[in-house]
Order: C-alpha cells, then sequence, then structure tokens
C-alpha cells in the first residue's frame, strides 16, 4: 500500500479563511503534502486514492477547556453524590470514555482544564489517561492536561469540596511560596501546564465577582511554570482579574464574564488569549440544570451573569481580542455537544468561518501548537475531519 494517499472532496476548509471548491488532500507519512482545488495540485500516480466527494474537508476541531475527569450528566445522574462514591481509579476510566465522546464528534484536541477530587488532586490520572493514548494503547484525541493550584476558600476549592468537608493534606496551597512548591509538584506529576483561578465563579459559596488571590501570588505561579516553560491558564470572571493576568503575563484567560472596556483593552494589546466557554452560559444549559435539580441559588447566578458574558464577548470581538474556542464541559453540558459553543459565537456577532478558525486555527496558535495543527496547510500534521 503507498505511503501516500489523495482525499478528493467537495470542499475544504483550510483554517485560514481559505476555502476551496472541488478539493484534493494530498497525505505522505501523516503530514500534508499539498491541500487545494483539484485543477491546481497534481496527485501522484502511484497515490491511494480516497472519495470523499460528498464530503468537507477540514482541520480537526480543538476545545481549549474541557473537565475530562468531571461527573458529567451523560455518566452521572448526581454529580454531586459521585464524587464521594467513584473512586480516582474509576473516575479515569470515564475521563477516557469522555475524551472519546468528543473525538466522535470530530474534536482531535482537547486541554483538559483540571478537576479536582475529594482525595486531592486529579493530575496525575489525567496524565495516565494522556500517556495511554500517546502510546497506542487505548484510542483517544490528543491530550494536554492542566493541573490546578488551589487556593484556600477559592472557587476552585469550594467547586470541589463542601464547605463542611475535611480536606486533604495539601489540597490548597496560599501565599507566592508555597504556591510555588506547588507548581513544581504538579509539574513533576507530568501536568503540561498550570491552571488557577483569580476570582469567584459558580460555585456554591462564592461570588463571581470577587478576589481570589493576589498579584503576588499570581505571578509567583505564573513565574514558576514559565521558567518550566509551561502555559498558566486563568479563571476569571471580573476586571480586577483581566488586568492581574495581563501584570503576570499568563497565556490563555477562562471565560468572559464581567469587564470594562479598560481591562478588555489592556487585553487585546497585550494579545493574550482569551476562551468565552459561552455554552456554560446558554440557556440550553441553564435550563438542562434546573431539571437536573441544581440548588436555586446557583441557577440564580447563571442567569444574572448571562447578559454580561454575552455583552463582554461582543466587545472582545469588536475589539479585537484573540479569542479561541472552548466550553467549560465538566458536569453540565454534556460530553459530546461541544460544537453548540459555536453556534453561540456566530449568534452573537462572529461569522461562521470566525467561528470556525476559533476551533481551528486560533485555538491551535493559543495552546503553542499553531506550527503542527490548525490548518490544512503543506507539511502540517494531516489532522483532517471529513463533515
Amino acid at each position: 500500500m503507498s505511503s501516500i494517499r489523495a482525499v478528493t472532496a467537495a470542499a475544504l476548509i483550510a483554517g485560514n479563511g481559505k476555502v476551496e471548491r472541488d478539493a484534493v488532500l494530498v497525505i505522505e507519512e501523516g503530514r500534508i503534502r499539498a491541500a487545494g482545488s483539484a485543477a491546481s495540485i497534481e496527485v501522484p500516480p502511484n497515490a491511494e486514492r480516497i472519495d470523499a466527494r460528498g464530503c468537507t474537508l477540514m482541520p480537526g476541531l480543538i476545545d481549549t477547556h474541557v473537565h475530562l475527569g468531571a461527573f458529567n450528566c451523560t455518566s452521572f445522574g448526581s454529580a454531586r453524590t459521585a464524587r464521594f462514591e467513584v473512586t480516582p481509579q474509576l473516575q479515569s476510566f470515564y475521563a477516557l470514555f469522555h475524551a472519546q465522546l468528543c473525538l466522535e464528534m470530530g474534536f482531535t484536541t482537547l486541554r483538559d482544564a483540571g478537576r479536582g477530587t475529594p482525595r486531592g488532586d486529579f493530575a496525575e490520572e489525567m496524565c495516565a489517561v494522556r500517556d495511554a493514548i500517546n502510546a497506542g494503547i487505548v484510542a483517544g484525541p490528543r491530550l494536554l492536561i492542566l493541573a490546578e493550584t488551589v487556593i484556600t476558600g477559592g472557587h476552585l476549592e469550594l467547586l470541589t469540596l463542601p464547605r463542611a468537608m475535611p480536606r486533604p493534606e495539601n489540597f490548597t496551597a496560599d501565599g507566592p511560596w508555597a504556591l510555588r512548591r506547588k507548581v513544581r509538584e504538579l509539574i513533576r506529576s507530568g501536568a503540561d501546564g498550570i491552571k488557577t483561578s483569580v476570582s469567584g465563579g459558580v460555585a456554591l459559596g462564592t461570588s463571581p465577582d470577587v478576589r481570589n488571590m493576589t498579584q503576588e501570588e499570581l505571578d509567583a505561579i505564573v513565574d514558576e511554570a514559565h521558567a518550566f516553560r509551561k502555559p498558566v491558564a486563568v479563571h476569571c470572571f471580573n476586571p480586577e482579574g483581566l488586568h492581574m493576568c495581563v501584570n503576570a503575563g499568563v497565556d490563555t484567560i477562562e471565560h468572559m464574564v464581567y469587564s470594562d472596556a479598560d481591562s478588555i483593552k489592556r487585553v487585546r494589546d497585550a494579545g493574550t488569549w482569551v476562551i468565552p466557554t459561552l455554552l456554560n452560559r446558554s440557556d440550553y444549559v441553564i435550563e438542562k440544570n434546573v431539571r437536573l435539580g441544581l440548588p436555586p441559588s446557583l441557577i440564580a447566578t447563571q442567569r444574572s451573569i448571562q447578559p454580561d458574558c454575552f455583552r463582554t464577548f461582543r466587545s472582545m470581538r469588536e475589539s479585537g481580542v484573540r479569542i479561541a474556542m472552548g466550553t467549560d464541559i465538566h458536569n453540565v453540558p454534556e460530553m459530546g455537544c461541544a460544537a453548540k459553543e459555536l453556534e453561540l459565537y456566530v449568534m452573537h456577532g462572529m461569522t461562521p468561518m470566525e467561528a470556525v478558525e476559533t476551533a481551528t486555527r486560533n485555538a491551535a496558535q493559543a495552546l503553542g501548537l499553531g506550527a503542527e495543527l490548525g490548518t490544512l496547510e503543506a507539511g502540517k500534521i494531516a489532522d483532517v475531519i471529513a463533515v
């Protein structure tokens, strides 16, 4: 069998703004040799030909913010009950199952944004899932694993454990030196990057607009991670947090909630990537949470922040902030529905092609993978789907 394959398709979306009709994609040893219109590309005579003329070819989709280890409503009726009944070992298998569901939906690369358990962080288990996929033991998408630094009394702590529950040893860290040590421990565990939180969020016992850590603490996390050449993603809901993120030089800002003109300008001027996660603020998710019986106070918080989320998205897009697709799939929304995120981008001002590019070229660049993934161009990895 030839090592060269030529895929013919009705169209090809390159992910960089170009669309070719009556297209051909030539692949050699796992990399793109040529991509474009059939009239412009000479297919080698020894190529294996694949007929996909009823489909459109496009880059594999990338979701930059998922929680594969979460007790998702696809798998569990009650996330709060499951977290006390499911062992980390079994949770790892569910994480793999969730990753495979996303792959079936066309998402070939996922960045897992961390998930603590009542026994502590879940970084080693998620790294094991990633490594098993990379070794070819099991099938799955490309995974990048973020591990969390958790501040006492902050969003990430209360999202994982109710206030009345005892905490595992070293579950939280406070102050720059303790956080530096925590970053080192998480990197030692195999994490591809670090996740932290500078503000509250939508969790019992927290307020979305409050600060969760000091600038000194965030600076320490970013400096230590960058010393190991690891990126930092930061959960942020408020303007103060946006300024803190820019000051510290974080790599990606997670979520779009409260903002003002000055904070948006600073994020744009810094060139920092922002991950919207609008799906988690949508009516679709709020209504599903109501059916699942979430506390009324949480539902009220979700409804109250929704207008600000959509306003911030529109303002950031219009201002030229760099946006990469991310869903925040965790307990709800369900695994496999990530494409609904792109629908929301179009509803709130993007063109369909802009939305596609947030999940291809932009997402690859935000994750530092732009040289190899995100567009169908000669020399890049042949990471391609047919739709």
